[in-house]
């Protein structure tokens, strides 16, 4: 995956790090916040539980090897639905899936990246989401944001948007005896959804509100505008636009070689380069 560094828009005193394909293309950003010494989160349930990537069929074996030979404890794969799921666990506890299914090699893997392309992640598969309320969060996500459930595996139901492919499912666990989770280290902080323009948005923004949610103003996140809600079980929910892309500031060659301000923080530059711990970049995260 390739890094876009930029800073936390609203706290710009701490990263905020892109991971994504070599263009940054939508449905392959995964992203962190820097906050070191902060403590671990808590599982449980009202946020996301597990971030799950798509890789072909045949990558199982490939994947397998990889993370053993990294250190990393692997459980699976394992049967669900039509697929075989990876599970493991980033080193801060963030939970993370591989999923092998037919498509699996249709998304767009890096060919330039660090992993053989017949071997590399596509994209999002899936996102899970841990939720006391399974039957109100599934109206928000059907009667508002044009959900429709694919199928139910015990306490687990499957739904999805459009065409069904890559980055366009959500699995929801009803766990409703299961305390309250705890964002921090190792937590997810909200799941975007991705729509086309600023007109969608805004009657996006208008059809959320409209149902009692409370949501934010559209804000500028330089790379795509946004707004935030709260569906009832307390998941974090954003929709971003897929325009301007990661290519405003800089040419897609040289992405993640530079950090990236708005231009409503350049100002604060210099301060900033002086508060911000240094990093090296290995190779890998920026191609072979």
């Amino acid at each position: 995956m390739k890094l876009i560094r930029s800073v936390n828009f609203d706290a710009p005193d701490t990263y905020h790090f892109y991971y994504g394909d070599e263009l940054g293309r939508p449905g392959t950003i995964l992203t962190f916040f820097s906050w070191p010494g902060y403590p671990k989160g808590r599982a449980g349930s009202g946020q996301v539980s597990a971030i799950s990537f798509s890789i072909p069929e045949s990558a199982l074996a490939y994947w397998q090897d990889r993370l053993s030979r990294n250190g990393v404890s692997v459980e699976g794969p394992i049967p669900r639905f039509d697929d075989q799921v990876l599970l493991f666990q980033d080193p801060d506890g963030l939970s993370l899936e591989l999923i092998a299914h037919r498509g699996g090699d249709a998304g767009s893997a890096w060919a330039d990246g660090p992993i053989p392309v017949e071997y590399a992640t596509q994209g999002f598969h899936s996102v899970t989401l841990s939720v006391a309320y399974a039957e109100t969060t599934a109206k928000v996500l059907t009667q508002v944001l044009g959900f429709h459930e694919t199928g139910q595996l015990g306490n687990r139901r499957r739904y999805a948007v459009g065409d069904a492919g890559l980055a366009t499912l959500v699995d929801v666990l009803d766990v409703p005896d299961q305390r309250r989770g705890q964002e921090a280290v190792g937590s997810v902080h909200h799941v975007a959804w991705r729509t086309a323009t600023d007109e969608n948005q805004v009657a996006w923004r208008e059809r959320v509100a409209d149902v009692g949610l409370h949501v934010t103003e559209i804000l500028d996140r330089n790379y795509f505008h946004s707004i935030y809600f709260r569906e009832p079980s307390g998941v974090l929910f954003e929709i971003a636009t897929d325009q301007p892309g990661f290519a405003v500031d800089e040419d897609p060659a040289e992405l993640g070689t530079h950090l990236k301000l708005p231009e409503w923080f350049e100002s604060r530059r210099a301060e900033l380069e002086r508060k911000l711990p240094p990093i090296t970049l290995p190779a890998s995260a920026q191609g072979k």
